[in-house]
């Protein structure tokens, strides 16, 4: 039985739709924006309908069941379902693009992104709700120790984080300006003061590529810094971060 030619073009323009789902979603595990969608069809559209009308006999056969549609007396009520169905389905779609979200947009959760509850760095598996700071305790135990701890973090945040955090942790460093979006505040209330210490190590020891995939797309262009630096030299830049902005780390025990 032979397919006509229209069917055959719409045939098509979904296989290419449920490719380019496939490709992105399934097997690069990426999102593809809606509106790049939309010009990837746009242009596959366009050159279906001029393979299909290469030919008058091709582009004939390919208008013959809207003409008929059009024009045969017979096929009067299809006729009028399809001008009522086609324009109500196009109001819906656009109404529904066009309509406001009440959903938070993602430059705003992707500011604090929900922890995982165990990641692996430095070849180990973390549970990330029973990591603590082990140079914590020095803050009580053995303050001399402790300000060199402090002191030590100090160092390395000036060596690799203060180009885009500042020197004055308010993220104002001088690469600051071509990231996007800006690096975090540190200075601000609403980050560090707000967190764990497991979850700022995490976030540095991970950086961008350690998001959590559900939530996707996010932005950030943290390094994954356990590239780069050792497991102690975080926890050190940990206390320095909290010490310098005079901030205390939420804990476990103390958040209701």
């Amino acid at each position: 039985m032979k397919i006509p030619k229209l069917l055959q073009a719409v045939l098509v323009l979904i296989g290419v739709y449920l490719g380019f789902i496939l490709v992105f979603d399934v097997l690069l595990d990426a999102v593809i924006p809606s509106s790049v969608l939309a010009m990837y069809m746009f242009f596959v559209a366009a050159g279906v309908f001029m393979v299909f009308t290469f030919e008058e006999d091709g582009t004939r056969e390919l208008v013959a069941p809207i003409k008929a549609l059009v024009e045969e007396p017979s096929r009067r009520l299809i006729r009028n379902i399809v001008f009522v169905v086609v324009p109500v389905l196009a109001g819906a779609g656009t109404y529904f693009q066009m309509v406001p979200s009440l959903d938070a947009p993602v430059e705003l959760r992707s500011i604090h992104p929900a922890p995982p509850t165990a990641i692996k760095v430095y070849g180990k598996r973390v549970n990330l709700l029973k990591l603590e700071n082990p140079y914590r305790k020095f803050e009580k135990e053995d303050p001399e120790k402790f300000k060199e701890l402090v002191a030590g973090g100090a160092k390395v945040y000036i060596q690799n984080c203060q180009y885009c955090h500042g020197d004055k942790l308010d993220g104002k460093g001088p690469y600051a300006a071509g990231l996007n979006p800006t690096p975090l505040n540190f200075q601000d209330v609403g980050t560090i003061a707000q967190l764990q210490e497991s979850y700022l190590f995490w976030r540095i020891a991970t950086g961008g590529p350690g998001l959590p995939k559900e939530a996707a797309p996010w932005i950030s262009s943290m390094p994954v810094w356990q590239n780069f630096l050792s497991e102690e030299e975080i926890w050190q830049v940990i206390l320095f971060l909290y010490d310098y902005t005079g901030r205390r780390p939420r804990s476990w025990e103390h958040d209701g």
